[in-house]
């Protein structure tokens, strides 16, 4: 381990990498990816969103997010239905299964939060968050 070059990249890449896998073999069970699960909670969050709408919440592309929400949809995990005013919209709404899940789906995400950071003390919890939040609203 000493041998490890003190590298930001590297580390955030294994912590992630660590992360991912964590959070993909809690959701295995239920048949649902990372991105799907996150898509999905932004759904339960702001039910009723656009695509769009969806996209600049979770800072997503258009391209990325569009997959991802036909998955869901042919998963059953979400609804799409046309915007009342605009036709050519569809708003999103998580389905009856979506919602008979959402209160374990999102304990899935919170138990894996708190494995991850279990070694860390309160204070480095907050400290680690904020840091993560700086990077991630960095330019």
């Amino acid at each position: 381990m000493n041998n490890i070059p003190d590298c930001t990249f590297f580390f955030l890449a294994k912590a992630h990498q660590k992360a991912h896998g964590l959070l993909k073999n809690k959701l295995a069970p239920y048949g649902l990816t990372n991105m799907q699960h996150l898509i999905l909670e932004g759904i339960w969050y702001q039910e009723g969103a656009t695509a769009t709408e969806l996209g600049k919440l979770l800072i997503l592309d258009k391209a990325t997010l569009s997959g991802i929400i036909d998955r869901l949809e042919d998963g059953g995990w979400i609804e799409k239905r046309p915007d009342k005013a605009d036709k050519r919209v569809f708003r999103l709404y998580p389905s009856i299964k979506a919602n008979n899940l959402k209160d374990e789906l999102i304990e899935v995400r919170k138990k894996g939060n708190d494995f991850l950071l279990a070694d860390f003390t309160m204070e480095e919890k907050i400290i680690f968050k904020r840091l993560l939040r700086s990077l991630f609203l960095m330019g």
